[in-house]
């Protein structure tokens, strides 16, 4: 067994590579899914997001929470592959205001998303008011104002995966980053007019969880003042092996939807002290499903959890049929 907080890099990569189940078969040429739903604006209402999942080659960095690795390639993404994906799902989509790309890493990494293809994909998203992408800070660079300006007219907006604001767990989850390299990235998207959208987890491995509230509330207000204009609490999944064996070994116990509920209630509620709100807070609501709950509730508090990220404000929890005390 290796001790993870005294592991080196080297050690923390074998640990969690030699933990991964197979690998999902995949197509080049198509994305692995793709869907639109709803969000809030930033000044109110509503918008329409697009958002395509791409197949790509795997994400260099081999963080320890990451199941996303399971629906990459191995090799490097064909060139045209990309636009060819983009294509296939938007004739297939309804109309949306915002495109999301998301690729299971970088949208910047050269052996992900291949820098020939980018005049196509952004020829691809014109007619978008938005346009989102998300990477890591190591590889946020001039590549992204290179993107920025073929887009023209959609807002280029780049997601990074803060994920926690507590500098030691950060290291136990082989983010390769540290708080302040994710607020270097944040400035330099900031000072050249792109805009910021940050990934912050809830439900933290290696941490109690009675501390998960304060380490999320901590992590939100991180985000904010580094100027995020959206932040998205995403629960920390099983599903790739080393979580598994994090959990069996008693440092990591799997968040529930109340774990959830509680997390964006907290936002809203604005306790005195917290630092003003300068942003949206949406509770990731993919694979919601999944998440620990009474059988009796759990749809009706899901639905309610999507209408308090379109409204940025608490709703009461739904009564439930059976009388369970929402678990």
């Amino acid at each position: 067994m290796i001790e993870l907080g005294a592991a080196d890099r080297a050690a923390r990569e074998e640990f969690v590579l030699g933990l991964r189940p197979a690998r999902d078969a995949v197509d080049p040429s198509r994305p692995y899914g793709f869907f639109v739903e709803e969000e809030p604006r930033g000044d109110g209402g509503t918008l329409r997001a697009a958002t395509i999942l791409l197949t790509n080659r795997e994400c260099p960095w081999h963080c320890l929470m990451c199941d996303l690795w399971k629906n990459t390639l191995e090799a490097p993404t064909p060139k045209g592959a990309i636009p060819q994906q983009i294509r296939f799902a938007l004739e297939r989509l309804p109309p949306a205001d915002t495109l999301k790309l998301y690729n299971a890493g970088s949208f910047f990494d050269r052996a992900a998303i291949p820098r020939e293809d980018h005049e196509e994909i952004a020829s691809l998203a014109r007619g978008f008011e938005r346009v989102v992408v998300e990477c890591h800070p190591a590889l946020v660079d001039d590549s992204s104002l290179r993107f920025r300006d073929l887009l023209g007219g959609p807002r280029l907006e780049v997601a990074l995966g803060l994920e926690t604001a507590n500098e030691e767990i950060l290291r136990r989850l082989n983010k390769g980053m540290t708080v302040a390299d994710f607020r270097t990235a944040a400035s330099f998207l900031l000072r050249n007019r792109i805009s910021l959208r940050v990934f912050v987890l809830v439900g933290l491995p290696f941490l109690p969880r009675k501390e998960w509230a304060a380490a999320t509330r901590r992590s939100v207000e991180t985000s904010f003042r580094a100027g995020a204009g959206t932040v998205s609490l995403i629960p920390t999944r099983l599903g790739n092996g080393t979580l598994e064996e994090l959990r069996r070994q008693g440092q990591f116990q799997p968040p529930t939807l109340r774990d959830l509920e509680m997390a964006l209630e907290d936002f809203f509620e604005g306790e005195e002290g917290r630092a003003p709100a300068t942003g949206l807070v949406l509770a990731d609501l993919w694979d919601a499903d999944a998440l620990a709950a009474p059988p009796c509730c759990a749809a009706a508090r899901v639905n309610r959890l999507r209408k308090m990220n379109l409204i940025q404000r608490n709703l009461p929890l739904p009564p439930c049929p059976s009388g369970c005390r929402h678990s």
